[in-house]
């Protein structure tokens, strides 16, 4: 029987004990130990659902039959960042879990994350910290120039729009840093007596798919384009719309506050400028965003890289409410570890 793939490949992937450690499933030689002139000599099936193959070095090898059959096809879904791995949706019903229950299993609430881009975690200790300690159950913080964790509420003198009474518009936090907060964690402490503080988030992946759907063109040019993000020494330059090799939507850049004036000629700049608005409209229609407010002891947890995050004013207009909100960022790959 003939396979569909090169010597080299089949070589290389060995799965044997003297090829692939069996603690780590770590590969034990480089591609310059193998001949480069390797040839397969002999294939025969195997009564046991093997694949049986033999080489011109005189190695041989045991393959499963449906693992081969599995790597003879293309893998659409990737690493499962992009949009192939994941449920788009316009609105949904928040993900939840009671913090005892997420405590003593994080897995299944986490599966949401990782394929919804956002869950809750209810009833939570209300004491300052408790933030970090709901992302150590998967992972660990990454700590950034706000420290290990953050607090979000007004302030006398604030350096943030976060930290006003304003309505906050659906962005995604930090896309000034490379590489940019992939979890972000939001606890509440306080919420807002007088009213308004509620939080809204948003698949910016749908956005981005509905986007190349209706106008590719402005897909092209927002996914083509990089743009400069900064915010006091910070900056980094990416598309809006970040794609991988195949064209698949595997991450957002999306914060009008920390954008910063694009270069071009004037049709250019025009043109990127149709695009722009027409994202933004996608990420802002009606139904798009799931609102909700955030309780004394509710967490939300979500993917940075994907689902962007809003919040209505405060009732008062000048956002004196006691609203408090402690967070921390984290990393998707933790996610990832304990989900697939």
């Amino acid at each position: 029987m003939d396979l569909p793939f090169p010597a080299l490949w089949l070589r290389d992937n060995c799965p044997c004990p003297l090829c692939l450690d069996p603690g780590s499933g770590q590969k034990l030689h480089t591609v310059a130990d193998l001949d480069a002139e390797l040839t397969v000599t002999e294939v025969r099936d195997g009564a046991d659902g093997t694949v049986a193959v033999a080489y011109s070095d005189g190695h041989r090898s045991a393959f499963d039959r449906d693992w081969l059959a599995a790597h003879e096809a293309v893998d659409e879904a990737g690493d499962g960042r992009t949009e192939a791995g994941k449920a788009l949706w316009d609105h949904v019903e928040p993900p939840a879990a009671a913090w005892e229950e997420f405590r003593a299993d994080p897995a299944p609430l986490l599966r949401h994350v990782w394929k919804t881009g956002f869950a809750l975690v209810r009833a939570a200790p209300v004491e300052p910290g408790t933030v970090l300690a709901i992302a150590r159950t998967f992972g660990y913080v990454r700590e950034t120039n706000y420290g290990e964790l953050f607090d979000v509420r007004v302030e006398p003198d604030p350096a943030n729009l976060a930290f006003t009474g304003r309505a906050i518009a659906p962005h995604t936090d930090n896309p000034y840093r490379d590489p940019v907060p992939t979890m972000q964690l939001l606890h509440c402490l306080r919420d807002a007596a007088d009213g308004g503080g509620e939080s809204g988030l948003v698949d910016g992946f749908r956005a981005a798919a509905l986007l190349r759907e209706t106008h590719p063109g402005h897909f092209r040019m927002l996914s083509g384009t990089p743009v400069t993000f900064a915010w006091g020494r910070l900056r980094a330059q990416r598309p809006m719309i970040g794609v991988d090799e195949a064209g698949r939507i595997r991450e957002i850049r999306y914060n009008n506050r920390s954008l910063r004036p694009l270069a071009g000629r004037e049709d250019e700049l025009a043109a990127f400028y149709a695009a722009y608005r027409a994202f933004d409209a996608l990420l802002n229609r009606p139904g798009a965003m799931v609102t909700f407010k955030l309780a004394p002891g509710d967490c939300v947890i979500f993917d940075n890289t994907r689902v962007l995050h809003a919040r209505t004013a405060f009732a008062d207009g000048a956002g004196a409410g006691d609203r408090h909100l402690q967070g921390c960022y984290a990393d998707l790959d933790a996610v990832q570890w304990i989900t697939s």
